[in-house]
């Protein structure tokens, strides 16, 4: 059994209210597992954003808990969850919010300038196979070489939980799979627990758990007892 570094029980997330409420989330019972990567899967409007965004520390529940180890962050205030995502928390979103204007290396030294304990910028871009375009800019790489430089800016400050929001979403099959590569080389070679939302199933063959959502609940969770190599995968 692996250790659990983050649980949430009885997590609900409502917009709104009264009849015109949305309910994101609806009950949802969640954990992620040192070292693992899970990837959560469904289709749009099924809840795995919020999921993500609430167990990131993005956005607080309407209701229930969510604990990262021993902390429990739904009684953190605004400040406390900002210090949690940059001490702990690595996000990496569809599309890459690069500052244009900056390279590769310093669009990554603007993560590691607020942690301690940093990864060099050539470090981190060299762990995903860009040590050749530290100093391009965003508008000098493809899509999928920019979507790893903002991996490499979310791992730079060695964060416990690698969340990904649909990072493959901009890109074609070929670029993905290149992405998806340097996300599993990270887990591997640090160890990072990672979360990584997609609504295209053949990615959930890559993760060691697999949560299907579907109207703001977990329909199923499934354990592959063998991951695959990202470069098989084929859509």
């Amino acid at each position: 059994m692996r250790e659990r570094v983050l649980e949430a029980h009885g997590l609900r997330k409502t917009y709104g209210s009264g009849a015109t409420a949305v309910h994101a989330l609806d009950g949802v019972d969640f954990a992620l597992e040192a070292g693992e990567i899970l990837v959560l899967l469904g289709p749009s409007g099924s809840g795995k954003s919020t999921l993500l965004n609430v167990v990131g520390g993005l956005d607080a529940p309407t209701a229930g808990t969510v604990r990262y180890r021993d902390h429990d962050l739904s009684q953190d205030d605004d400040e406390a969850l900002t210090r949690y995502r940059r001490e702990h928390v690595g996000f990496v979103f569809q599309f890459y919010n690069l500052v244009p204007s900056l390279t590769a290396r310093e669009n990554v030294q603007l993560v590691v300038d607020l942690v301690d304990d940093a990864m060099r910028p050539e470090e981190a871009l060299g762990m995903v196979g860009l040590a050749d375009r530290l100093d391009h800019f965003p508008s000098q790489l493809s899509g999928g070489e920019q979507q790893r430089v903002a991996i490499a800016r979310a791992i730079a400050k060695r964060p416990d939980l690698l969340l990904c929001d649909e990072p493959t979403g901009a890109l074609d099959g070929k670029t993905g799979r290149l992405v998806l590569e340097a996300i599993a080389t990270v887990n591997r070679e640090l160890g990072t627990t990672t979360a990584l939302i997609t609504h295209n199933a053949v990615i959930a063959a890559m993760g060691d758990r697999v949560v299907t959502m579907k109207d703001g609940g977990i329909a199923s969770i499934v354990h592959n007892p063998t991951r695959a190599d990202p470069a098989a995968l084929d859509w």
